[in-house]
């Protein structure tokens, strides 16, 4: 039987969480090539890095022009399997930030793939937070770049460890914005956006 998830980690009574990102070789979600963490405790950034990927699989030109990785750049990178448990040990049982649903897919499609357990974490999704958070964004327009601009976070868009930064730092803007915690936000990214209005 599957073991339960642990409670989110908490430090000095304001839950910790880390944002990922990914970019891919190809359309396939799957094929991750580049992932970067960003770490945040007590409402700051406390450390953002990233780690190239070998996806074992082919490049597309459409997605080496969004993110310039190339085939030759992970040649020597760990593949998914050898960095599942790593990534499994930081991530279990937190609660784990992404723009939008694509890296959870992503995750989840590269866990496939391998036949490797699934990562076990609280997914918040900083773009349903936005647009929840963020009343000019509810609608239209909650794209990272957008977002990032609008709350003057600078990062280089489309580097895996600038994305997952850049997604955290959306999260404790609508903290502040809305009065509401991190912990609050993993039930209230799920109600339906009327419940904000006004």
């Amino acid at each position: 039987m599957a073991r339960p998830i642990p409670a989110p980690a908490v430090v000095a009574g304001v839950p910790d969480f880390i944002a990922i990102d990914v970019e891919t070789a190809n359309h396939d979600a799957g094929s991750i090539c580049q992932i970067g963490f960003a770490s945040f405790a007590d409402g700051v950034l406390v450390d953002n890095w990233s780690w190239l990927i070998n996806p074992q699989t082919w490049f597309s030109t459409h997605n080496i022009g969004i993110h310039g990785i190339r085939a030759a750049d992970v040649a020597a990178a760990p593949s998914w399997p050898e960095v599942h448990a790593e990534i499994a040990a930081l991530l279990t049982g937190r609660i784990v930030v992404s723009h939008t649903a694509f890296d959870v897919t992503a995750t989840a499609r590269a866990c496939a793939r391998y036949d490797l357990p699934l990562l076990g974490a609280y997914w918040l999704d900083s773009a349903r937070v936005a647009r929840r958070a963020f009343a000019q964004f509810a609608r239209r327009g909650w794209g990272l770049a957008s977002l990032s601009e609008y709350l003057a976070i600078e990062f280089d868009h489309h580097d895996a460890g600038e994305d997952a930064r850049a997604a955290g730092l959306v999260v404790l803007a609508a903290v502040e914005a809305s009065g509401r915690s991190v912990a609050d936000w993993l039930t209230d990214a799920h109600r339906p956006l009327r419940d904000f209005a006004g």
